[in-house]
This record gives C-alpha cells, sequence and structure tokens, in this order.
C-alpha cells in the first residue's frame, strides 16, 4: 500500500504551493498574452475583411466608371463619324451643285455662241445672197426686197435645220 510520510506531504504541499505560483506568476499573464493575441488577430482579420470589402467595393466604382468611359468614348466615336458622314454629305452636296452650276454656265455659253455664230452666218448669207442674186439678175433690187427674199430663204433653212445644228 501507500504509505504517507511526511516526504509525500512536503512533495505534495510544495506540488500546490507551485501550482499557486505557476498560476498567479505564468498562468494568468500566458492567459492575458493568448487573449490579447487572439483579440489581435481576430482585429486583423476583421480589418482585412474590412479592407477586402472596401478594395470589392473600389474595383466596383472603378469598373463602373471604366464602363461609362467607354460608353462615353463611343458616343464620341458615333458623333465623331455622324459629324465627317455629314460633312462629307455637305460637301457632295455642295460639288454636285458645282457642277450643276458649271453645266448650266457652260449650256448657257454654249447657247450663246451659237446664237453668235447664227447671227454671223446670217449676215453672211445676207451678203452672199445679195451679191449672187445682184449678178444673177444683172441688177440692183432695192433694199426691202433683198431683206425680204433673204428672210424668207433664212426662215426656211431655220425650219429644215442647217446641217447638225438647229436654228
Amino acid at each position: 500500500m501507500i504509505e504517507i510520510n511526511a516526504t509525500i506531504l512536503a512533495q505534495i504541499l510544495n506540488f500546490v504551493i507551485l501550482v499557486i505560483f505557476l498560476r498567479a506568476v505564468a498562468y494568468k499573464p500566458v492567459c492575458r498574452l493568448l487573449e490579447q493575441r487572439s483579440q489581435k488577430i481576430q482585429s486583423d482579420i476583421n480589418k482585412a475583411e474590412a479592407d477586402r470589402r472596401e478594395a470589392q467595393e473600389t474595383l466596383a466604382q472603378y469598373r463602373q466608371k471604366l464602363q461609362e468611359a467607354n460608353v462615353r468614348a463611343q458616343e464620341i466615336i458615333d458623333n465623331a463619324e455622324k459629324t465627317a458622314r455629314d460633312a462629307h454629305d455637305a460637301k457632295v452636296l455642295e460639288t454636285k451643285r458645282d457642277v450643276e452650276q458649271i453645266k448650266k454656265t457652260a449650256q448657257e455659253e454654249i447657247q450663246r455662241e451659237r446664237n453668235q455664230a447664227m447671227e454671223q452666218m446670217r449676215s453672211e448669207v445676207v451678203a452672199l445672197s445679195l451679191l449672187a442674186a445682184g449678178k444673177v439678175i444683172g441688177k440692183s433690187i432695192d433694199n426691202k426686197e433683198n431683206e425680204r427674199l433673204i428672210n424668207d430663204f433664212i426662215n426656211q433653212l431655220d425650219k429644215e435645220k442647217l446641217g447638225d445644228l438647229s436654228c
């Protein structure tokens, strides 16, 4: 059996004193240190979670701003394309108007020169006709009679066309 003697009692007493001393001196500070460490870790975890949420919010804001910037850039591109298209259409229209004006001016010039050529030709035909008539008849007809004959001849030429040109 177990003998209880003074040595065992002294050892038990020493052990209890050591446990009380260690509890007072080492255990409580270690527990406080562990509790503080646990609180710091929990605080760091909470801070990290808050930072992660803030980073996600910032990322979401940046993505939204990027999307808005892309939309704005597309609007700018669309406006530039529309402006360029409008400018091109306006330039084409202006060029068409210029071409039409040039054609109209050219046609008017052609008609004016044609009329001038016809008048010159009439004058020459009148002079030649008077000269020929004078030689054929051998005498001179009065000016009024000459003009009437020549005008009848020219009017008949106008009706039948002279070459490719219509009078």
